[in-house]
């Protein structure tokens, strides 16, 4: 009965042993490999047979991008404002043998490799300056991080400033400024509205005087037209009157009795002088000596 219960024994460590020697690396991750004490080998993805009480699992790295959320750092300005600032650190192992042997605790290594650089760059910087560039300030970080963090197998992917946070005197003053800011745009765009409303008030008026001085010149023209082909009428009358006269071939007491007529409209005019042609004259004198004669004849019928 011993002999089959040591054998029982004997199979099942046999078992936890092939067990413990069979390992599989999930996907993402990397295992770190020593051997007597030395660093052996890297195991990737896949299915690995450790030798038992030989080979060691020294560590385990995950090779996805991790994320840490640095507390907040206090800095001086240029101008010596001491300010707040927390920062956001984007970083993927690339080299699992150095991350493990490279540096002791290495997020503790970047977060202090962090501060020092921050401190350095704001140290440089203004205030104002300090609140608008954090794309420049990102951008030096993330560049000094990675150069520092390649001897340690790790590439730093971004930098960002989470919050920046000045003193609560100059957030009270910056509320101020900003407030004035906006009042005075404010201002600005309802100047600039009245300035524009005024603006189309005015060439509301100047077209509408356009218009009106159009449509006079467009009645003075239309009349002034009306009143020529008035006149082309009465000329273009008189002509035909001309023209069948002459046709009709009159005679000279014809002419001379169109000339009374002529001579008549002249005299209601207001002309003080008026110049009567001689063959007008003697037809004058022969018409008074007509209407003498028939006035004797009419006297002595009435004796």
């Amino acid at each position: 009965m011993a002999p089959l219960i040591v054998f029982l024994l004997l199979i099942i460590c046999i078992i936890l042993i092939t067990v413990k020697t069979i390992n599989v690396v999930p996907q993402a991750h990397a295992f770190v490999i020593e051997r007597f004490g030395a660093y052996f080998c890297t195991w990737g993805t896949g299915l690995h047979i450790k030798i038992p009480f030989i080979d060691k699992i020294s560590k385990i790295v995950s090779l996805k991008e991790q994320v840490v959320d640095f507390p907040p750092q206090p800095v001086i300005t240029k101008d010596n404002v001491t300010m707040q600032i927390d920062t956001v650190v984007y970083f993927q192992i690339t080299d699992p043998k150095l991350y493990t042997y490279g540096v002791e605790k290495p997020l503790s290594a970047i977060e202090n490799l962090t501060a020092t650089t921050l401190r350095n760059i704001i140290g440089d910087l203004e205030l104002d300056h300090t609140l608008t560039s954090r794309d420049v300030i990102n951008t030096k970080i993330r560049v000094i991080l990675d150069e520092a963090t390649d001897a340690w197998g790790i590439k730093v992917n971004r930098v960002e400033l989470k919050n920046i946070l000045p003193p609560r005197e100059i957030q009270d003053a910056m509320e101020k400024q900003m407030k004035a800011e906006r009042e005075r745009r404010a201002k600005i765009l309802e100047a600039e509205g009245e300035k524009r409303s005024e603006i189309l008030i005015a060439e509301g008026h100047k077209e509408a005087a356009i218009l009106n001085a159009e449509a006079i010149k467009e009645a003075k023209i239309r009349e002034s037209e009306g009143e020529a082909k008035a006149i082309l009428s009465i000329q273009k009358a008189y002509a035909d009157s001309l023209k069948l006269l002459n046709e009709a071939n009159p005679g000279n007491r014809v002419i001379a009795l169109k000339s009374l007529e002529a001579f008549e409209k002249a005299a209601n005019g207001k002309a003080t002088k008026i110049i009567i042609p001689s063959d007008i004259q003697s037809l004058a004198g022969l018409t008074a000596s007509i209407k003498e004669l028939f006035d004797n004849k009419n006297l002595s019928e009435n004796q």
